[in-house]
This record gives C-alpha cells, structure tokens and sequence, in this order.
C-alpha cells in the first residue's frame, strides 16, 4: 500500500530552486536510504516531506488512511539542542502532542506509551535523567523514542548516527531495522552509503541526475559505484 507520493516534487528556498522533478514512492513497510553529496539537498527534500516548508512546485500524496501528522521525525540535531534542560521522560512525551489536539495535557494512554517506547528503546532507566547528561547515542534513543509516540506508520530519519562511535552506530542501525521488521517504513538520509545498501530496500540517490529503484537495481547502477569511489576518495584526503 502505497502511504507517500512524490511526483514531479521541486523543492528550495525563496523560489530558489534546490532539486527539482523528484519522483519516488513509499509503501507501507518500505526502508528507504537517500543519499547523495553534502549540499545536495536531502534535508531539504525531508522538511518538504513533512510539511515544514511548502514545495515550489510538484504533489506530495498521501494514501489512503495515512496523514501527514502520523510521520515521526528525527532531526538532525544541533549543539543547543544537545543541551535541551529536560528530563528524557518529558522529551518522550512530547512526541505525543499530534495527539492532544486542543488538549492541554497528555492522559494516561499517551504516558503509557512513552514508557512503552522508552522500554524499546532501552532508556527506561533515564526517564528522570536530564537529556543534557546523556551520551550521544542514549539522546538519540530518547529522540527515536519521541518520534515513536508520534507514529506506528513513518519514521524520517535525518543522519541518526552523525558522531555516534562505531559500536553505538551498529546499535542503532539494528534498532532502526527493528522498528522496520515491526512494519513501520523507514525514510533515512544516510552517508553511509554500506549501511544504505545493506539495510535498506529502496534507494533515492540524490545528485546531478536522479536515481530511485530497488537497492539491488542500485547495487548495480553507475550511480552506486561513482558514489563509492568519491567516498573512497574523500577517505584518501
């Protein structure tokens, strides 16, 4: 079942175009890596995808019983929000304010499910805890766990394991493949263009051209073995 409709999608700033004539599709279950060149755009195309910027031209879709309120985010996030003053508990939650409506406060069903997804999440134990005290990967956790209260269909995924160590970006990587099995559709930028192929099933590749299709169609394009040598080349530098 499809859930998002890209067609003819251009995206940019101030009618200053970044990408144009983008063209893809999510269905239910999907686990799409968009990867591409610093500056090419994929953050762009993200916040397009989720409403928080209007597109300059082209339809974003939504199918059948999917909302554009049911996608969970995870920004990139930055060095102020890395020092955010509150308890991992209150982060979690309020990923549920989709949900309130007009409500003013969160009821019992929304605090179950923050603990629920703190427990998938393994950060139970922090509820109390202040974000700004947490490692690296426990705040990404906490901010897998906010999206999750705001989805069981989509995640968009900005670079989750930007300047996590190798370890930790495994862990991640495996709760992100988790929450996929379970039948939520992955949306993940990556510059891990490894982690990309092997866990993913579709590839948008973002750059000069565009490319969409299955990972094995991609294993095998030109696209893919381009991409790998100027990685392979920045690595030399």
């Amino acid at each position: 079942m499809v859930q998002l409709n890209i067609e003819n999608l251009t995206v940019g700033y101030n009618s200053k175009i970044i990408l144009k004539d983008i063209n893809f599709k999510v269905n239910s279950g999907d686990y799409l890596c968009i990867v591409g060149e610093n500056g090419s755009g994929k953050s762009t195309l993200l916040k397009t995808m989720l409403r928080l910027q209007l597109p300059l031209s082209g339809k974003i879709i939504y199918g059948e019983n999917f909302k554009a309120n049911e996608i969970g985010y995870l920004p990139q996030q930055t060095d102020v929000q890395k020092d955010f003053p509150a308890s991992v508990r209150e982060i979690v939650l309020s990923g549920c304010q989709s949900r309130c409506g007009i409500r003013p406060f969160y009821n019992k069903s929304e605090k179950l499910l923050a603990i629920e997804n703190m427990k998938k999440m393994g950060i139970e134990q922090f509820a109390k805890h202040c974000y700004r005290e947490l490692s690296g990967g426990q705040q990404q956790r906490v901010l897998l766990a906010r999206a999750l209260c705001a989805t069981q269909k989509m995640l968009l995924l900005d670079e989750p394991v930007t300047g996590l160590d190798p370890i930790v970006t495994e862990e991640m990587y495996t709760l992100i493949k988790n929450l996929n099995n379970e039948g939520i559709s992955i949306v993940m930028i990556s510059h891990d263009i490894n982690a990309a192929i092997q866990y993913a099933t579709h590839i948008l590749h973002i750059g000069n051209s565009i490319f969409f299709g299955t990972k094995e169609e991609y294993k095998n394009s030109n696209y893919f073995k381009k991409f790998k040598q100027l990685i392979e080349a920045e690595k030399e530098i």
